[in-house]
């Protein structure tokens, strides 16, 4: 994990020899299990280490999690989410992915690390949101799903409390998407409030965090089922 504990100081993080070998444990998990389970395409140690690790921990440049509660919506292999929790031990976490699969690698993960306040979830995000506690439940959800900010945005703002946020994991150019998602998130009680933009270490990749304040409570009718979000998305009605 040397080339992690390298990139992590160009975002001014300093690891504990502890969180490397954790870093360095959930690398090697990972790369035995993707080989009869499709968990990323991204295989190669040091490419894992800046691509999926600190890709995850440059939300801690756009939000402070000492102590708060996250959810990563379509956490798939655990990015961002479990990422944070090893840089914030603090940090309560629920890793909610719609494939049992990959819920079973997380908490195989989870179990190796030792780490303790993080729940995984086999669900889907729309339905999910209706069990006890769940919705507005959060300081913080957290998304690097491929879906469109506009479909993203009605499945994760319900999560989050009022002055609370969705940080939304983007590359830099997407400001049509952002701009088409908007209204969306007017009506869902979200408000963008800043961007952060980032690039990796060695790579060529532009990347953009949007940091979407909640501002008022989500209305009961929302999310609505997952066909109806992504044919009609809020942007769009």
């Amino acid at each position: 994990m040397k080339s992690l504990q390298k990139s992590a100081e160009s975002f001014d993080l300093a690891l504990s020899s502890k969180q490397l070998e954790q870093f360095e444990i959930y690398q090697r998990t990972l790369a035995e299990r993707n080989r009869v389970m499709n968990l990323t395409a991204i295989t190669e140690a040091d490419e894992v280490a800046v691509r999926h690790f600190l890709d995850s921990l440059s939300l801690l440049q756009a939000a402070d999690f000492h102590g708060k509660r996250l959810i990563d919506i379509g956490t798939g292999a655990g990015f961002p989410g479990l990422p944070l929790k090893i840089a914030e031990p603090t940090l309560e976490v629920t890793l909610l992915d719609s494939l049992g699969k990959r819920v079973a690698f997380l908490e195989e993960v989870c179990g190796l690390l030792g780490l303790t306040d993080v729940k995984c979830v086999h669900g889907r995000a729309e339905e999910w949101v209706k069990t006890s506690g769940e919705r507005a439940g959060y300081d913080y959800a957290a998304s690097r799903a491929v879906a469109r900010l506009d479909v993203l945005s009605e499945l994760a703002l319900p999560y989050v409390r009022v002055g609370g946020a969705f940080l939304a994991m983007k590359t830099s150019h997407a400001e049509e998407e952002i701009r088409d998602a908007q209204r969306g998130i007017g009506l869902l009680g979200g408000e963008i409030e800043t961007y952060h933009d980032y690039s990796l270490p060695d790579t060529d990749a532009a990347h953009r965090i949007v940091v979407i304040r909640k501002v008022a409570p989500t209305p009961e009718r929302y999310p609505r089922r997952f066909a109806r979000i992504q044919k009609q998305p809020l942007g769009e009605t």
